[in-house]
């Protein structure tokens, strides 16, 4: 019989189930281990079983968050696992955000340890690197054979309450947590030796790595605001009615462009709303909460700018991965560059 019991969540496609058609599939709480989780049991050996997988849609995930985080938190209390592991999500942000949530759930609620893995630019990454230990992965599932002995050797350490060592060594994302540790050499030695390295341009490892911060320059101003062509932008989700272009409600894929050639304002039978990361409902019945497009009107007829275009873009930002959202600003940034477009309104929510 084993010793140490786990409970393992994955989403609906590496459950078999399917893929984004049954992406609003409910919690449900399976026994044994299932997809992944058959090689990942494999590798920890005869002393560790995954007692249960839990399976929940993306979709579900992310737009219940709160009601899919506590039912899936009944049904991992339920089993008392030694260790929670989510995953791997890999590149997949709706996922990988579930996997971030739950995990963090469950370590905060049940004072359990938990462990997941995700490539380093899943947006779920940024969300929870801080609390969680993320194995670092590869872009895909391709690369799950790869994972599974970094995945289980930290899995057996949390299990026997082993200490976990830096991240170079134990193969999980960077925290940003700082320890204190006895070197063998004093600071003034190490620098020098650094510095020595440096001058002749060797490779060297510093003692404090600092961060790495993208630096977009500001547009210059508008020089005539009332002769200025201005496009409005939004993260918030609004789109026609029905989703035509299907953009997803997180970790979106794609942006669409909307016409509003002759409105006056955005109409709540017209538009409406398919973010997953706010409370929709005043967004529903008044899109221009959202896209001012009411407000934005009145400015044009009273001469406050000069003309507004008569379309605007949008996409949905929660969960969103970085490398998606500069790819959507260089598109749109560059459609309105050809179309002499002088200034853009950015709205949220």
């Amino acid at each position: 019989m084993a010793q140490y019991k786990i409970v393992h969540y994955i989403n609906q496609f590496f459950a078999g189930i399917g893929g984004e058609e049954k992406a609003d599939h409910m919690p449900e709480v399976r026994e044994g281990a299932i997809g992944p989780g058959v090689g990942i049991v494999a590798a920890l050996g005869s002393e560790f079983e995954i007692a249960a997988t839990v399976i929940c849609g993306d979709n579900y995930f992310g737009e219940n968050l709160e009601t899919a985080t506590n039912t899936i938190i009944d049904m991992v209390k339920e089993y008392a696992p030694d260790v929670f592991i989510a995953g791997p999500a890999f590149n997949a942000g709706r996922y990988g955000v579930a996997c971030g949530t739950i995990c963090k759930a469950v370590e905060e609620r049940l004072q359990i340890p938990v462990i997941t893995g995700m490539y380093e630019e899943n947006p779920g990454v940024d969300m929870f690197r801080k609390d969680l230990i993320i194995v670092n992965t590869p872009n895909s599932a391709a690369g799950m054979r790869k994972v599974i002995p970094v995945m289980t050797g930290l899995i057996k350490k949390m299990a026997l309450g082993e200490e976990i060592m830096g991240p170079s060594e134990e193969g999980y994302i960077e925290r940003g947590i700082r320890v204190n540790y006895f070197a063998e050499k004093r600071g003034s030695e190490r620098a020098l030796e650094m510095l020595v390295k440096k001058l002749k341009g060797e490779s060297f490892e510093t003692d404090l790595p600092m961060p790495t911060f993208d630096r977009v320059e500001p547009a210059a101003p508008i020089q005539d605001i009332k002769k200025a062509k201005i496009a409005v932008v939004t993260s918030g989700g609004i789109v026609p009615t029905g989703n035509p272009d299907h953009i997803e409600s997180s970790n979106a894929t794609k942006w669409g462009k909307y016409d509003i050639t002759g409105m006056d304002r955005l109409s709540p039978d017209d538009f409406t709303s398919i973010h997953g990361g706010y409370d929709r409902q005043f967004a529903i019945a008044n899109p221009n909460n959202v896209v001012p497009l009411d407000a934005l009107r009145e400015l044009e007829k009273a001469g406050e700018f000069g003309e507004l275009v008569n379309y605007f873009c949008s996409t949905t930002g929660t969960g969103t991965a970085t490398a998606s959202a500069a790819k959507f600003g260089s598109e749109i940034g560059q459609m309105f560059i050809d179309e002499h477009v002088d200034g853009v309104i950015l709205v949220s929510t």
